[in-house]
């Protein structure tokens, strides 16, 4: 079979949908994670899919594979990630697949493969490789059964329980842009049910995109519901991604609050209850998120990123709560610790109602130093993760490092991030400074190292 080796990263399986996510791959993916998963017990999972064009095929195609030696495959439809990790959860089922690109271009597509009531990584996704390559797949006595269940509503109910706004001096107004994504068919339903005021953007799903890029990462996707909070007086606008298992903010005056300084006000809150409690940082994080973290008491925990590899992080150490630069959160202090968007932003809404302040005088103690958001330079997969140790070999010459995922240079006035992203065929990188003048410096180290590795220049946003 012509299977394409780099589509099984390191937190999943995805890849070019019509290309390299055939029929027939497909298929053997079933087949191979439905082995895999027999030979731990497991005989039934649920299966999820975004909005996607290709999804449905990609679905049918694992169903059959899955059903071929002998797992019972439970259809949950257009759902968001965190809905296929909630059914893991309702449907009392230790297996699930959910088919996505998440915030990729509309041509791709992927699978999240779960395992007992969390996502698979690392050799676990490579073994799944392996099982095709040497055609060990499973045999049955008798084929897997389909069947479609319909979760939304109940999960729907099931957030709304877990948060309480409390006595409400006023009813909060939230405009959210669901980027044409799975967000839009039920993020209404949540916030009305919380007991806002919910102004939808973009919430008719649509598997082409067409009206932003569904990363509420990147600020220029942004542009839509900046426009709109400051034109509705709105208290809050939330963006989602294609599987809205992450979060982009914006506050009151259109302005972007990146995830790594929104985790400080998490934090805030949860270390009242918590203290002393161990704080997972991932390296493209801002340096006030430790600072904050340590002044309010936490034990400062330095760790890769990815979402598979952070929320095993978090069930190793026990800790309550973690999240990632790229809008991943994961509250497990009241939550299941899977990354859910529309908790996240459930959980910051009760910090609104309860305080009665506004999003920006929340932040406005929480340190905002000079910085450039990411930034991704493409490289081959077959060649990142060398050109990374070269860089990173060449700098710890001169200065001081963290390595644990690429190396986060230490200047004596900020830092700088390289790495391999293990999800794309890119090298990214991220700088901040604690002044401006500090930054360009930064800035000007970093790229100088970059280009000389023969890499495509390239510009800083901010």
């Amino acid at each position: 079979m012509n299977i394409s080796p780099h589509i099984f990263r390191e937190y999943d399986i995805r890849g070019e949908a019509d290309t390299e996510l055939t029929n027939e791959v497909v298929l053997a993916i079933g087949k191979s994670f439905g082995t895999w998963l027999r030979d731990r017990g497991v005989k039934k999972i649920a299966l999820g899919g975004d909005v996607r064009l290709s999804t449905e095929r990609i679905k049918a195609s694992v169903t059959a594979g899955m059903n071929s030696i002998g797992i019972d495959v439970v259809d949950i439809g257009i759902v968001t990630s965190p809905m296929l990790y909630w059914s893991l959860y309702h449907l009392e089922l230790n297996g699930g697949i959910m088919v996505t690109g998440s915030h990729n271009p509309s041509e791709m597509n992927g699978l999240k493969l779960a395992f007992g009531k969390t996502t698979i990584w690392g050799d676990d996704v490579q073994e799944i490789r392996r099982i095709i390559e040497k055609d060990l797949f499973a045999e049955a006595e008798k084929p897997g059964t389909a069947e479609r269940k319909n979760i939304i509503d109940a999960y729907i109910d099931m957030l709304i329980s877990k948060i309480d706004l409390g006595p409400k001096t006023k009813k909060l107004k939230v405009v959210c842009d669901s980027g044409n994504g799975t967000a839009g068919g039920s993020i209404d339903h949540f916030l009305s049910g919380l007991g806002c005021e919910c102004i939808s953007l973009f919430g008719t799903p649509d598997g082409r995109f067409p009206n932003h890029h569904p990363d509420p990462q990147k600020r220029e996707n942004l542009l839509s519901l900046i426009e709109k909070v400051k034109e509705t007086g709105a208290d809050v606008g939330f963006g989602f991604d294609g599987d809205a298992d992450r979060l982009g903010v914006v506050d009151e005056r259109g302005e972007v609050i990146f995830c790594d300084r929104l985790m400080a006000l998490y934090w805030g809150e949860i270390l009242e209850k918590h203290p002393g409690a161990d704080v997972i940082i991932e390296p493209k994080c801002s340096m006030a998120l430790p600072e904050e973290a340590e002044r309010m008491g936490g034990k400062i925990v330095w760790w890769k990123s990815g979402h598979s590899v952070i929320k095993a992080k978090m069930k190793d150490i026990n800790a309550p709560f973690a999240g990632e630069l790229s809008g991943h959160m994961f509250f497990a202090d009241e939550f299941y610790g899977f990354d859910d968007s529309f908790y996240a932003a459930g959980r910051l809404l009760r910090i609104l109602s309860n305080t009665g302040k506004k999003l920006s005088e929340l932040m406005a103690r929480i340190p905002l130093y000079p910085a450039t958001e990411e930034a991704r330079i493409a490289c081959p997969d077959s060649e990142k993760f060398a050109v990374i140790e070269r860089i990173r070999d060449k700098a710890l010459k001169e200065y001081e490092g963290q390595t644990l995922d690429g190396v986060r240079i230490l200047y004596p006035g900020g830092w700088g991030l390289i790495r391999a992203s293990n999800t794309q065929p890119v090298i990214t990188t991220r700088c901040e400074g604690k002044d401006q003048k500090a930054l360009q410096f930064i800035m000007g180290d970093v790229k100088k190292r970059i280009l000389s590795e023969g890499l495509p220049d390239f510009e800083w946003t901010f």
